[in-house]
């Protein structure tokens, strides 16, 4: 963020003089100084579409500075991944490296939260509520989760190195704002996803253009419970 200088005239600075000197009396002095706040950013909008040019939502959109250090600011609030009706709410969770989040459990059975991705892995033994304290992601990385209790419930949390990220909509669209394109690149991910890595990211340049992801192979199925969907390890 950038701020213009601020600049007084000679004869704003005469008058102010002036009136702090009144005659003879103590004149209340009120000087308003005006300037104005500049940021530096681009907004990017960002498409994301399956084989046959349909949008994909809930897919991570995230940009990673790949000029220069970008220094992750302090998260201001813990991300929740919640337990409602059997399934991990959202099913996917994007947040910053060193992240605390929350796990509380909205559901009317207890819950047995684990992962073993490293080396995020953790373990939250049986629980209802809100028992456990946040857990830190201190490194970059897809986080798988599962439930000891209920074999088919399933979720992610990505962890990613920056403070820039969202998920595509209904219609498969994002948009994200940095403060210098070219400095960036822009990556996408699902655990529907079946593409290859080096396609699922873009380096940005300075025309602001739409950025389009167009898939190539076929999208695993949403995961939504023990019926639908592919098996818990077909996601892996």
């Amino acid at each position: 963020m950038t701020f213009s200088r601020i600049r007084t005239s000679r004869t704003t600075k005469r008058t102010i003089q002036r009136a702090a000197r009144g005659p003879g009396r103590l004149l209340p002095l009120c000087v308003t100084l005006l300037f104005s706040a500049t940021v530096s950013g681009s907004e990017i909008d960002i498409s994301v579409l399956d084989r046959n040019g349909k949008g994909v939502a809930d897919v991570a959109v995230y940009a990673v500075r790949t000029v220069g250090n970008e220094k992750l600011p302090t998260p201001v609030s813990n991300p929740v991944m919640d337990q409602v009706d059997r399934r991990f709410v959202p099913h996917l969770l994007v947040v910053q490296t060193g992240a605390a989040v929350e796990f509380p459990n909205s559901d009317s059975v207890a819950h047995h939260v684990y992962s073993f991705s490293h080396p995020n892995k953790f373990m939250l033994p049986m629980y209802k509520g809100e028992l456990h304290p946040p857990v830190t992601f201190d490194h970059s990385g897809v986080v798988s989760l599962g439930c000891n209790i209920h074999d088919h419930m399933l979720g992610y949390i990505l962890v990613v190195d920056s403070s820039v990220f969202t998920k595509t909509d209904k219609n498969g669209r994002a948009t994200l704002s940095v403060d210098d394109p070219e400095a960036y690149t822009v990556n996408i991910w699902s655990p529907r996803i079946r593409d290859k890595a080096e396609s699922l990211s873009r380096s940005l340049d300075s025309s602001r253009d739409p950025v389009t992801f167009s898939l190539g192979k076929k999208l695993n199925p949403p995961h939504h419970g023990p019926t639908d969907g592919n098996s818990w390890p077909d996601y892996q």
